[in-house]
C-alpha cells in the first residue's frame, strides 16, 4: 500500500519571516528611505520590526505624514491594484527589519493559500476602517481631540490590557503633520496633557489611558 504523503500546512507567519522565492529580508537604519514618492511600484513590504513613516509631498512642496506603521503592517501594496509608481515615501523611523515581497509572488500566494489571503484581507480592511475614522476625526474634531486620539492610537490603546503605554521616536513636527495643525499648537496641547497627568516625559513618552477623557469630552 502506497503511503500517503501529507502536504505540510501553510503558515502565513512563517511565510512572512523566511527568505524564499520572491521574498527577501531587508534591514534599514534610522531615517533610511525604503522607497520614495514617484519610484516604480513593483513590490510590497511586511514590517517585522521597527517603525515606518509614510509621507507625501504636494506639488507645492508641503509634506504630510500619512501613517506611522508598527510591526505586522503591510505597505506598498498599491502595486497589486495596478499602481505603477509609489504615491508616498516610506522611511524608517528607527532600525527596521522588512520582508520585501515581489508582486508576482504575493499574487501567487493570495490565489493559492486561503490563510494568507485571509490575513492580508483582514489587514487591508482594518486599515481602511482606520482611514475612514481618521477622515471623520479630521472633519469634526478639534486639533486637541485629534492629537489625543492619535497619541492613544500610536500607543496601541485598547489592544493591550496595560493601563500605561509608551511611545518613542515621534517628534512634535510629525504629530503636527499627522493631525493637520502647527507644531506650536501640538506643543501647547502636549504641555497641557502633561500638566493634567495624561502623559509623561521620561526618556520617551508615556501615555496614560486617562487621556481618553479628552477624546470623549464634549
Amino acid at each position: 500500500m502506497k503511503a500517503i504523503i501529507k502536504k505540510p500546512s501553510f503558515d502565513p507567519k512563517e511565510f512572512l519571516s523566511k527568505v524564499g522565492t520572491g521574498r527577501a529580508l531587508k534591514s534599514y537604519k534610522t531615517s533610511k528611505v525604503v522607497f520614495a514618492q514617484g519610484d516604480a511600484a513593483d513590490s510590497l513590504f511586511y514590517l517585522q520590526k521597527g517603525k515606518i513613516k509614510l509621507s507625501v509631498v504636494s506639488t507645492q512642496g508641503k509634506e504630510a505624514v500619512v501613517a506611522i506603521l508598527e510591526p505586522g503592517a503591510f505597505f506598498g501594496e498599491g502595486c497589486l491594484a495596478g499602481q505603477q509608481i509609489r504615491m508616498a515615501t516610506a522611511k524608517a523611523m528607527i532600525e527596521c527589519s522588512l520582508m520585501r515581497l515581489e508582486k508576482a509572488a504575493v499574487i501567487s500566494v493570495l490565489l493559492r493559500e486561503p490563510l494568507f489571503a485571509d490575513l492580508f484581507l483582514r489587514y487591508v480592511l482594518s486599515r481602511n476602517i482606520r482611514i475612514e475614522e481618521d477622515l471623520v476625526d479630521q472633519l469634526f474634531n478639534s486639533s486637541e481631540k485629534r492629537l489625543a486620539r492619535l497619541l492613544l492610537l500610536l500607543a496601541n490603546f485598547g489592544k493591550e490590557s496595560k493601563p500605561e503605554l509608551i511611545i518613542t521616536q515621534i517628534s512634535q513636527e510629525t504629530l503636527a503633520e499627522m493631525i493637520g495643525t502647527t507644531r506650536s499648537r501640538v506643543s501647547f496641547f502636549m504641555n497641557k496633557f502633561r500638566k493634567m497627568g495624561f502623559i509623561e516625559y521620561n526618556g520617551g513618552m508615556k501615555i496614560h489611558s486617562s487621556l481618553l477623557n479628552v477624546v470623549l469630552h464634549d
